[in-house]
């Protein structure tokens, strides 16, 4: 079982990391010609256990919320993320596997 402080700062390091991804981004929209992150990585870092540090910085920079797949996506990927911390800290997703593998 992880213990429940190395989680959370994981979880604090990844979501600070993305939320300054997504402000790095903001900036690089207002310049001409300066290479943007992909959408993709975003959704990925979102997958990625980063998913509260893109949506607090959707907001806070008034960044990407236009899109629909970002106003959907975004907070269903906070769900998903908010489960599998669930389930990881109650170990049943570990045990869970051992059971399909053993």
């Amino acid at each position: 079982m992880i213990p429940a402080h190395i989680l959370l700062i994981a979880l604090a390091i990844i979501n600070s990391f993305t939320f300054f991804v997504i402000a790095n981004d903001k900036r690089k929209s207002m310049q001409s010609g300066a290479e943007r992150t992909p959408e993709g990585i975003l959704f990925f870092l979102a997958a990625a256990f980063g998913s509260s540090g893109i949506y607090l910085g959707m907001f806070a920079f008034r960044h990407k919320t236009r899109k629909w797949y970002f106003q959907v996506g975004i907070p269903l990927l906070v769900f998903q993320n908010l489960i599998t911390i669930h389930l990881i800290s109650n170990s049943k997703l570990i045990d869970t596997v051992k059971t399909l593998v053993f």
